[in-house]
């Protein structure tokens, strides 16, 4: 059997009735399957187990359609459509699970029948501990609570996204207050009839104007409307969304969500959380002061009586420090990253590390600024890998942030893998950090179409625990320092490849600041992990106090009086407690990266050992045993703390 990509809608007035038609055939072919269990399983367990599979994939199709075309479809009507279709996936998803008939049909097959087999031997125990976390043994009012329950969550969840999503703030600033930006930043921001210049929240333009802009007052400005987005509307969205979690947890027999959603991670128990944070804070400590040392240094030769930096100054400053004291300027380096080139560049580097071969297709896409392209192995008759899309550069109703987002998981015969790629990027010229960004999120993009070609629907593309999806894309981020690397694509308008000492200077300067990374991230780590686990104190905190307290404690950056950040962090929606996940995935990757060759990143033993060990086998594994079999020792915390002490 042959698969083929999905045939998307050429006009846009077919693409509402396109979300309906193929929302509607998905569900009803999950229901039949799932139907044919209920109406007699199988004798053969394997049959059993491919029905439930192939079931689990069409419903899964629904909700990858509902959650991308939900975050990008420039039509809000799609968009709507998009959400409902996530939440009847989610609600179906649902009433499966608590469907005792079908949890008696896994419970009754004998371990031994697939004992032989280690992929369904696999995918049986993580059936059967899917239907007990989700509660499938209460009686029928507690099942029915349940139900109402992760039906409301996922309304929440949605809410919360498209809020955050939707909430664009500005600020109005006379054309002479941008003294700092980037030439071809202020051609992109037009002076208008009234004499003012419009500045967003929007990545492309509070990241640089945060960065380069000279007026203090224009810097506050727009940090303070970029934390408050989402206030004051979602704060009684978070608070709800958090008690159903903790409701649903101990319901199912947890102590509070934190617990229950990490019993299916690496690090397996909720309390291992804050050790977690705690250890990497401590780890941070001396190289966040030692940032924050140089840092109020270059401040206080503007602000002689200054005792600590503000937030809205950080960006500004650490980028003086880095000029002035590491010679690097982000508008020279600027200058040798244009998009375009930058994009061809990714895809030259990772065919080359993975062996794999792009061809850009004409073919129908949600946007004319998307981009697509089959992938193919480069050897010798190579086979299809999958398609891509990269949907790169913002507009209204767009998601705000960059990630990887499934259209379709790949089983082999069946359907081919398809991903696409969110990000919000300049169309002009890019900020290194942007350029690191961009190989981070492809990482989970070639992840997802690499992990497509077994036989399970459960394991393909990124799923392995969730603490280790980010491991993969932060190694990929290496091959963004590297000078050899970026000479290949990085030219200036006149042609000239970036400098190698540029870039070497660029490395020893990224290296400044990563003691306030951590302790940063640390901070919202503690915020995910706390505005959950204190739903089983007696007295839940205030949230705005709650992340006040936490920012103090694990944050490098004071708090900036008034501001709700916790109300536009996307974060708390999909990945609830467990944003320590990318600092987890953080301390694999330094330590898988090892295994390269600074000298020669290209080197095909390793990189294949990689692509083969780490990201083909998808979910097929745990994530521990992956890694172990790449690195051929269990991983370590080793390389992670090198790093973070040079």
């Amino acid at each position: 059997m042959t698969a083929a990509p999905l045939e998307l809608p050429s006009s846009s007035d077919a693409w509402p009735g396109w979300v309906r038609a193929r929302s509607t055939a998905e569900l009803d072919r999950a229901q039949a399957l799932v139907g044919e269990l209920r109406a007699g399983p199988p004798a053969d367990p394997f049959a059993v187990l491919r029905l439930w599979d192939r079931a689990s994939g069409h419903l899964g199709n629904v909700a990858a359609l509902g959650s991308l075309l939900g975050n990008v479809h420039p039509s809000e009507e799609v968009r709507d459509l998009a959400d409902h279709a996530e939440q009847g996936a989610q609600r179906l998803g649902t009433q499966w699970s608590l469907d005792r008939q079908l949890y008696d049909v896994f419970a009754a097959i004998d371990d031994d029948a697939v004992s032989d087999d280690p992929s369904a031997a696999r995918l049986l125990n993580k059936i059967r501990a899917d239907f007990r976390r989700s509660g499938v043994d209460k009686d029928q009012a507690t099942r029915d609570r349940i139900s109402a329950i992760r039906d409301r969550i996922t309304e929440l969840d949605q809410e919360f996204s498209r809020v955050i999503r939707d909430d664009v703030r500005t600020i109005r600033v006379a054309p002479e207050r941008l003294a700092g930006m980037p030439d071809d930043w202020l051609a992109a921001h037009p002076v208008e009839d009234d004499g003012l210049v419009t500045v967003t929240t929007d990545y492309p333009d509070a990241v640089p104007v945060r960065m380069f802009a000279r007026d203090q007052d224009v810097r506050r400005d727009i940090t303070v409307a970029f934390l408050e987005r989402g206030w004051p509307t979602t704060e009684s969205m978070l608070n709800e969304l958090f008690a159903l979690r903790h409701e649903l947890a101990t319901t199912v027999g947890y102590a509070d969500w934190p617990s229950y959603d990490a019993d299916v991670k690496m690090i397996g128990k909720g309390p291992a959380i804050p050790e977690f944070i705690d250890r990497i804070a401590a780890a941070a400590e001396e190289p966040m002061r030692r940032d924050l040392g140089q840092l109020l240094d270059r401040y206080r030769e503007d602000f002689p009586d200054a005792h600590e930096v503000p937030g809205y100054d950080y960006f500004h400053y650490a980028e003086l420090v880095r000029s002035e004291q590491y010679q690097v300027d982000s508008q020279e380096v600027r200058a040798y990253l244009d998009f375009a080139k930058v994009r061809q560049g990714l895809l030259d580097v990772t065919g080359r590390l993975f062996g794999l071969r792009y061809e850009q297709v004409d073919v129908s896409v949600w946007h004319d600024e998307v981009t697509a392209y089959d992938v193919y192995r480069a050897e010798p008759a190579g086979g299809s890998v999958g398609r891509i899309y990269l949907d790169l550069h913002p507009r209204d109703g767009k998601y705000k942030h960059a990630a990887q987002f499934t259209l379709t998981d790949g089983v082999a015969g069946e359907q081919v893998p398809e991903g696409v790629l969110v990000c919000n990027f300049s169309r002009g010229l890019m900020e290194h950090d942007h350029v690191v960004t961009l190989f981070h999120e492809f990482g989970h993009l070639l992840h997802h179409v690499l992990a497509g070609h077994g036989d399970w629907f459960r394991f393909a593309g990124v799923a392995t625990e969730w603490d280790f999806v980010e491991a993969p894309s932060q190694m990929l981020e290496e091959w963004a320092w590297h000078p050899e690397v970026l000479r290949t694509f990085a030219t200036n308008a006149a042609g000239e490849s970036i400098p190698a000492d540029l870039v070497e200077a660029m490395r020893r300067a990224d290296d400044y600041g990563k003691g306030i990374y951590a302790r940063t991230q640390m901070f919202y780590a503690a915020m995910s992990y706390w505005f959950h686990a204190d739903r089983a104190a007696p007295d839940t905190p205030d949230l705005t106090a709650r992340m006040i307290e936490l920012q103090g404690r694990y944050a490098a950056l004071p708090y900036h009086p008034g501001t709700h950040m916790f109300a536009g962090f996307g974060h708390l929606g999909g990945y609830s407690s467990a944003y320590y996940t990318y600092m987890w995935s953080l301390v694999i990757a330094k330590d898988m990266f090892s295994a390269f060759d600074d000298s020669d990143l290209f080197a095909p033993e390793v990189a294949t050992r990689y692509r083969d060990r780490v990201l083909v086998p998808g979910g097929a594994a745990d994530a521990a045993d992956l890694v172990t079999d790449f690195l051929g020792r269990p991983f370590s915390f080793d390389s992670y703390a090198a790093w973070l002490a040079r």
